[in-house]
């Protein structure tokens, strides 16, 4: 079968509703579940802790006894079961228990199709990983546009069935016929069961680790609150999509050119570069409350996410182990794209409730240690 058809299709599909979930879930609670700023915080952090505990346990444990296509199609059916219990769903402690429940299976979808691309390209059946991966890119985008416009033609209610429609054609795919090595169960390997507490006994870890966990974290207020506050500040709706996913474009244009423009910079350099673009993102939007600047600063997200995360995988690939690189990347989603963002997500709201602004400035409280400690790294990187 065309192996290269099969992973675009799939990552074109699972980016095509993270599209929808990232930017825009928040605001579906807010706007059509009639939950407060507050509490729609509280409910996706407690989403995210969920998150964490499944990508750095469930996920490992599972790929490790069970095939790459029956990890995803449990991952796929139990994604589409928990979107359905949202209907029902109307009071807080209901909304939160649908939440935490869906997040115990939707985001592991991301690193499982990367594990699936992964070993298509290790056996090579799949030649390039990025130009399958970029069909992902152009889903988030495309998803973005579209729900803007039917947004603006309908209400917020829209974003829950197109969200749904997409999780059952990702559900549809699971089922599809799928390259015969993903249907092979893992063969066990000593090496794999080393302990966690080992990882931090290498060069750095701790610090690179720490850097880009405050790095990462600091887009909490951006990703839960990013659309409630371009129509705080008078975005046109068929627009918002728009202005949300320069900021996709951003990081595709980086990660296009960063092997390349980058490639003298030490990963400190790369850090400290991050951690400044991140801090002057959030400053920018705080401090000028406009369509205009909030779409300029979008570009930043180039350093603020993009950036940092190229630094993190260069570090990996120059002083961590092949044996130890899929503990690292579950610590990795745990602690930096979930239970950081989980902390920072309620702290964000809070802020919010204040003043909308107050949300993305409170982000530098995680930018400017970043940033210190990034200058350090560079100090003692090489040493």
């Amino acid at each position: 079968m065309n192996t290269h058809r099969w992973m675009s299709t799939n990552f074109f599909s699972f980016f095509f509703t993270w599209g929808i979930f990232l930017p825009f879930w928040t605001g579906w609670l807010v706007y059509s579940k009639n939950v407060s700023i507050t509490d729609a915080s509280l409910i996706m952090s407690m989403g995210l802790v969920a998150r964490g505990l499944s990508t750095l346990f469930a996920f490992p444990y599972l790929s490790g006894r069970f095939s790459n296509k029956v990890v995803l199609k449990g991952a796929a059916v139990g994604t589409l079961v928990s979107v359905l219990c949202y209907i029902p769903s109307q009071t807080f402690t209901s909304l939160l228990l649908v939440t935490i429940f869906f997040h115990f299976f939707y985001p592991p979808l991301m690193p499982i199709l990367d594990t699936a691309a992964s070993r298509l390209v290790q056996n090579k059946q799949l030649e390039h990983y990025g130009k399958a991966r970029q069909w992902g890119s152009i889903a988030f985008v495309a998803a973005g546009i579209i729900l803007s416009l039917f947004i603006t033609a309908y209400s917020e209610d829209v974003i829950y069935y197109i969200f749904l429609l997409g999780i059952a054609v990702l559900v549809f795919l699971a089922f599809q016929k799928a390259p015969l090595i993903l249907s092979e169960k893992p063969v066990k390997n000593p090496a794999m069961t080393s302990s966690l507490m080992k990882m931090f006994h290498m060069k750095h870890f701790w610090l690179v680790l720490l850097i880009v966990v405050l790095l990462q974290a600091s887009h909490a207020s951006y990703y839960n609150y990013g659309y409630i506050y371009l129509q705080d500040i008078g975005a046109p709706a068929y627009l918002i999509g728009v202005i949300i996913n320069i900021a996709v474009m951003a990081e595709i244009i980086f990660f296009s050119t960063a092997d390349r423009g980058f490639k003298r910079f030490s990963i400190g350099s790369l850090l400290a570069l991050a951690a400044f673009g991140s801090s002057l993102r959030w400053i920018l939007v705080f401090a000028f409350p406009s369509v205009v600047v909030f779409s300029f600063a979008q570009i930043l997200h180039a350093c603020s996410f993009a950036m940092a995360h190229y630094a993190f995988m260069q570090y990996l690939i120059r002083y961590i182990p092949q044996h130890q690189i899929p503990k690292v990347q579950g610590l990795y989603s745990a602690l930096a794209l979930s239970w950081s963002t989980a902390v920072f997500t309620l702290f964000g709201g809070y802020l919010y409730e204040i003043k909308p602004g107050y949300a993305f400035l409170g982000m530098v409280v995680s930018t400017i240690p970043a940033l210190l400690l990034a200058l350090r790294y560079r100090i003692v990187e090489d040493k």
